[in-house]
């Protein structure tokens, strides 16, 4: 009869070691210096007629799928052609 040596293996417990998250540092955008009376324009792009259009095109029938085509299609185009003037400026 053969005898079966039995071992347990022992595996030294390593220390526990703190993780610390060091902070990242924050990025400020510097703030624009204004005069009085005077607000900082950002300049707009300048687009083509055409590229207008299908721009205030898409902007119009996108408002009235999100909106449930509740108004009329020509109260979307006015409301989208304003939202795109407001952005672009047109040649």
């Amino acid at each position: 009869m053969a005898i079966e040596k039995k071992t347990t293996k022992t595996t030294a417990k390593k220390p526990a070691v703190k993780k610390t998250i060091a902070a990242k540092p924050v990025a400020t955008k510097a703030a624009a210096k204004k005069t009085s009376g005077e607000k900082a324009v950002a300049a707009k792009t300048s687009v083509s007629q055409e590229k207008f259009y299908s721009m205030v095109s898409e902007a119009a029938y996108f408002s009235a799928q999100n909106d449930g085509n509740r108004k009329g299609a020509a109260e979307y185009w006015v409301e989208a052609e304003a939202a795109v003037r407001a952005k672009f400026n047109v040649k």
